[in-house]
């Protein structure tokens, strides 16, 4: 974690109960953390796009919620690395248990008939929210990735580039994040001996951001893809300029 000697900036003193390993208020007087910060956008101005995208499509509105709770996650954490504030740190944590369980909902509903509700389930994810502890965090998450490597595994194994690339990715973001925290003092010092533009590379909490941003993502492709070819549509990866995925689909053809 940061040391209390960082400068001070527009917000004021840090009240949050967290300070990450980048130095605060280092590019911008109005930014606390600033590659923390802009790192969101992954998490932001991608899922808009795919929301809007769902709505015009006519997909269910699990998806759109999907797309939109990971940018309120984005949001959250921008909100929380540009100001430091305790109350912005709730607003960066709680929306990451709320997207959780939505996740789940659509992994568990892939195989359902169509406009399904499962409400069961879905008391039970709501009741999960409200008594989240950090252990029982942990026990989502874990659910999550369950059912997508059962899926993957079992159920459509011509998925498993997709939903594995959606895992490892997450998992490569919660190494940089651990390192990040864990070696934070022996980053600092090198940023100090090295040019900004190596040392930015180093800023590995941001890295967690636009890795676990763009996992989630691929988690949400891999969920819709695998739900519109259950209901017999006929989806396709395109990559937006060549390098960005999208989900596009017609409905299967009529004889």
């Amino acid at each position: 974690m940061a040391p209390a000697a960082d400068r001070q900036g527009y917000w004021g003193p840090p009240t949050s109960t967290l300070d990450w390993c980048e130095e605060n208020y280092a590019v911008t007087w109005y930014i606390a953390e600033f590659w923390n910060t802009v790192s969101n956008l992954i998490m932001i101005i991608p899922p808009v796009f795919g929301a809007i995208q769902s709505v015009r499509d006519g997909l269910e509105k699990r998806y759109i919620a999907s797309y939109l709770a990971l940018t309120v996650v984005g949001m959250g954490s921008w909100c929380f690395h540009m100001t430091l504030k305790y109350e912005m740190q709730l607003l960066d944590e709680l929306p990451m248990i709320y997207s959780c369980c939505i996740f789940v909902y659509c992994m568990f509903e892939c195989f359902k008939t169509k406009s399904s509700v499962n409400y069961h389930l879905l008391f039970t994810l709501v009741l999960f929210s409200l008594i989240v502890t950090t252990v029982m965090y942990g026990m989502l998450v874990f659910t999550l990735v369950v059912r997508s490597i059962y899926i993957v595994t079992w159920v459509y194994p011509w998925l498993r580039g997709l939903g594995y690339t959606s895992l490892g990715i997450f998992l490569m973001g919660f190494l940089l994040w651990n390192i990040d925290n864990i070696f934070c003092d022996s980053l600092r010092n090198f940023r100090k001996k090295v040019p900004p533009i190596i040392g930015v590379t180093t800023q590995f909490h941001a890295w967690w951001h636009i890795l676990t941003g763009l996992g989630s993502y691929l988690h949400i492709l891999f969920s819709l893809y695998t739900r519109t070819l259950y209901l017999r549509y006929r989806p396709k990866v395109k990559f937006l300029f060549g390098i960005w995925p999208v989900i596009l689909f017609e409905p299967l053809r009529k004889h």
